[in-house]
């Protein structure tokens, strides 16, 4: 049972952190084992995304209960807030590795081998000819081309920014408890969300089939669709909680002064707004 002493919370015990654990390894392995071709990568990391999504069901059940029946205080909603916002440090801290990774390899490596460095390149690849994007010495990730910034990139980062202020707009209905107006414009914010992940699905069939630009298409495959991929996982997990914060609003969860799960996917929200902005001028523009 949770149970409140001298007004500090006490938190029951929960299988939920377990049941993550497990479901974000077998995912992570299961992506690995794909990329190594094993044959049985895809399944392993589907059942991870499977387990993850049931932990997030029931993980949300349980808090969204424990709050409907006012099991919280003001102690534990200050202590979701250090934590929502220790979780998008973290995050912050996981774009940064790639983006990282993309920089490196773009400003140092490439040039490095392209014959900045004589020994460098005399000794490592011969005859390599520093370029962006590249295909890696002798041509190895083969040949293909660059998805161009000015078309679905561009139309998803307008969707994206749209969405940023309808977010915003809902929230300002809550505060004023415009329940009409709060479900209507997190229903906007949620179809934004929904078409932006149609648009990019869409972008990496042509990328994939037109483009012949795989994973494995030198380190400008690779960085690309590990940028683009994990942001598009984050858009799709903020999508669906985005719905379910509709859902609760839909059944009068929320007041204008005690909504702080309205307020945490907000700020998810507008943190992948601001790191697709760095991929879009990073990643597709420059």
């Amino acid at each position: 049972m949770t149970e409140a002493h001298g007004g500090y919370y006490v938190p029951h015990g929960s299988h939920w952190p377990l049941v993550g654990s497990v479901g974000l390894t077998t995912l992570v392995v299961g992506f690995a084992m794909h990329l190594n071709g094993s044959d049985i990568g895809l399944s392993t990391m589907f059942a991870g995304i499977a387990i993850v999504l049931i932990m997030m069901f029931g993980w949300f059940g349980t808090v969204i209960r424990e709050s409907e029946s006012h099991m919280y205080n003001e102690q534990v909603d200050k202590s979701f807030r250090w934590g929502m916002g220790w979780f998008i440090f973290s995050e912050v801290m996981f774009f940064a590795a790639f983006f990282g990774a993309l920089f490196y390899a773009r400003i140092l490596s490439v040039p490095w081998l392209g014959g900045e460095d004589a020994s460098t390149h005399a000794l490592l690849w011969e005859g390599y000819s520093a370029a962006w994007p590249t295909n890696g010495p002798g041509a190895m990730g083969g040949v293909f081309e660059t998805v161009g910034a000015w078309g679905i990139p561009a139309i998803n980062t307008l969707i994206l920014l749209t969405s940023g202020v309808t977010v915003t707009f809902a929230h300002w209905a809550l505060k004023k408890n415009n329940r009409g107006a709060l479900v209507g414009w997190l229903f906007a914010t949620v179809a934004l969300g929904f078409l932006f992940i149609g648009l990019q699905a869409y972008e990496y069939g042509h990328a994939y089939s037109d483009l012949n630009l795989t994973l494995e298409s030198g380190v400008y495959g690779s960085t690309f669709y590990m940028l683009t991929g994990f942001h598009g996982m984050h858009v799709t997990i903020g999508a669906i909680m985005l719905a379910i914060i509709m859902l609760r609003s839909i059944k009068g969860h929320f007041t204008p002064d005690r909504h702080f799960a309205f307020e945490a996917v907000a700020w998810y929200w507008h943190f992948v707004d601001v790191v697709w902005l760095g991929l879009f001028v990073f990643v597709y523009w420059l």
